[in-house]
């Protein structure tokens, strides 16, 4: 495909910048041809139209099982180019309640060797009241891409004692807009995140959201987390009747094997290092739970996807495969999807989730 071949001739330059430059300046690109004649032609060259990649989960219907992670999108500014690149479903955010400018730069880096970025971004954006307007207004514009979800946090500046009245008022602002919600209490990056994790203040957080009459809700697990803390978050899952459960997000480890000098930054780390360990966690999950998993973790083929659906995970979400793979890898991973299906003999993706457990 010629935009593989341009992207492969283009990424020494776009890596030649500071990673968080790049990124800003693919946003702005893509962000300047949607709603425009040019995102109707990526849709017809890039979406993979088959009924067998079909997922129906969370009273949403998927077109494909591949989506956009969160952090790619902070603001809910791309759904709809990303819709045109492939993806089934995008995932925006993190969003806090207020806005806020996250941490220092640098505070993105890249591991080319290992395939992989660290970053410790601070879950910087532009706020509930902002990003919900945004979304309820462009509601009609980005139907066409699929299912958004909206991936939600503790904002900064609120003591963790007070999350459960921070996550209300931003699932308030955004539930308008979201097809689902993501409770992202494991991002590495924010201070007091992670304690989150724990069985009562997470029960907090669900208390808050359920008495705002908070639907088709998810929570996002961090790769780190014990057994026994595994099993509490399933616990919950059951107690207050959730949607899902997205495994995982980036981790503060550091696999002996990986190369870059840039491995002692502190931060999340994602992609290709993580792969294994992600897809294991999922079928860990799966095999404690009945609700929906999204696997998230080091996809960036069809290969990591479709092993994802095996262990148990129903959609699966990608970022860091993006950066080095291209804007051709959803396309790419359906078509090798649709193969994998037929040469394991199975007519349909929701045929294939769960079937190595």
């Amino acid at each position: 495909m010629v935009i593989k071949q341009l992207y492969r001739a283009f990424r020494p330059l776009l890596f030649a910048l500071p990673p968080e430059t790049a990124h800003r300046l693919v946003h702005t690109g893509l962000e300047t041809v949607q709603q425009t004649p040019i995102e109707h032609g990526f849709s017809n060259q890039f979406r993979v139209d088959n009924d067998r990649l079909q997922v129906e989960e969370f009273g949403q219907s998927f077109d494909n099982p591949i989506g956009v992670a969160a952090g790619f999108d902070k603001n809910a500014e791309l759904p709809a180019i990303l819709g045109a690149l492939g993806f089934g479903h995008v995932e925006v955010g993190g969003v806090t309640a207020v806005s806020q400018s996250g941490n220092m730069r640098p505070r993105m880096f890249r591991l080319v060797e290992d395939e992989a970025l660290i970053n410790r971004m601070g879950l910087n954006n532009e706020g509930a009241d902002v990003i919900g307007e945004r979304l309820s207004s462009h509601r009609r514009e980005i139907d066409h891409c699929g299912p958004v979800g909206v991936n939600i946090a503790l904002s900064e500046s609120t003591p963790t004692d007070e999350a459960p009245a921070d996550y209300q008022y931003t699932y308030e602002q955004i539930a308008e807009g979201a097809d689902y919600v993501a409770v992202n209490v494991s991002c590495p990056n924010s201070e007091g995140m992670q304690d989150l994790q724990q069985r009562d203040s997470l029960s907090r957080i669900m208390d808050a959201l359920t008495n705002a009459g908070a639907e088709t809700v998810l929570v996002k697990l961090a790769p780190e987390l014990s057994l026994s803390a595994i099993e509490d978050v399933i616990d919950l899952v059951d107690i207050f009747d959730l949607d899902g459960i997205i495994t995982t997000n980036t981790t503060t480890e550091r696999p002996e094997n990986l190369e870059s000098t840039k491995q002692t930054e502190r931060g999340g780390l994602s992609g290709a290092p993580i792969e294994d360990h992600a897809t294991k966690l999922v079928q860990l999950v799966a095999k404690r739970t009945d609700v929906p998993i999204i696997g998230v973790g080091g996809v960036s083929d069809a290969a990591g996807a479709y092993a994802k659906i095996r262990a148990g995970a129903s959609l699966v979400q990608l970022y860091t495969g993006l950066v080095y793979q291209g804007p051709t890898l959803a396309r790419d991973i359906n078509m090798g999807l649709l193969q994998l299906l037929e040469d394991d003999g199975f007519d349909s993706i929701e045929s294939a989730i769960g079937a190595d457990i």
